[in-house]
Formats: C-alpha cells, sequence, structure tokens
C-alpha cells in the first residue's frame, strides 16, 4: 500500500492556486482538464517531496462547500516557521495561530481547509511579533 494524495475541493482556482504555490509554496506538479466532467485536477508537492500529494479538485459548476474544519488539516514541516508565516502573511494570509511557541503555527485556504506548520527540529526562540501576536478566528 502507497499514499497517494490528499483531495481538496476549491470554489475558486486562482485563489487557490495563488495560497497553495505562491504563498504556501508548493509547486504544482499536474493539472489536467475533464471537459465531460466539468472538472480540473491539480497536483501539488511540497518541493523535492512528490510523494505526498494535495489534488485540488475544481468544478466548473459553482458549488457551496462546508465543514472544512470537519475535515481535519494538512500538516507540513517547513524550515524556518517564522520566514514561512512572514511569507504567508505578505501573501494576504491570516495567521490564526501564530507560532508564540517557535514550533506551530495555523493558517486557512481560501477554501476554510486548516493548515499546521511545524517548525523542523527543534522549536526556535520566540521571536516577536510572533511570540505576542494574539490568535484569530478558529484553525
Amino acid at each position: 500500500m502507497k499514499y497517494l494524495h490528499t483531495m481538496v475541493r476549491v470554489a475558486d482556482l486562482e485563489a487557490a492556486r495563488r495560497f497553495y504555490c505562491d504563498a504556501l509554496g508548493l509547486v504544482e506538479l499536474k493539472r489536467t482538464d475533464y471537459e465531460k466532467g466539468r472538472f480540473t485536477l491539480v497536483f501539488l508537492s511540497a518541493p523535492g517531496d512528490e510523494s505526498a500529494q494535495v489534488e485540488l479538485t475544481y468544478n466548473w459548476d459553482p458549488e457551496a462547500y462546508t465543514g472544512g474544519r470537519n475535515f481535519g488539516h494538512l500538516a507540513y514541516e517547513v524550515d524556518d516557521i517564522y520566514a514561512t508565516c512572514q511569507r504567508l502573511q505578505d501573501h494576504g494570509v491570516i495567521i490564526n495561530r501564530p507560532p508564540h511557541d517557535g514550533r506551530m503555527a495555523f493558517v486557512r485556504s481560501p477554501d476554510g481547509i486548516s493548515f499546521e506548520l511545524l517548525q523542523h527540529g527543534s522549536a526556535r526562540a520566540p521571536q516577536e511579533p510572533w511570540a505576542s501576536m494574539p490568535n484569530v478566528g478558529s484553525w
């Protein structure tokens, strides 16, 4: 048995691409449009790690998606929790649970999917503005 991917439905493919690729830093591996089924699949991964993929499913006919919190979250290990959160914030992403402890943060995609970001190795020393930044919303 081999893990393949996690599928997430997205309402706006361009907004999802900006979040997942530009802000979070994932890379697009493959994109396929299915005319008959009226949907697009986009496969993403962390740079250099194609073994754990995220499949974005974009249905061309509008649908309301709910239950992002019920899904749980996607988790990524990052080399520098502070630099990652700063890059996300620079792209307009709200840091719902800042890395107060230098170890863990949470953000949400445009479709409400929760992402846990974990510092690779040991926690970094607490650093401002992250240490005193309040939690916002839910994650």
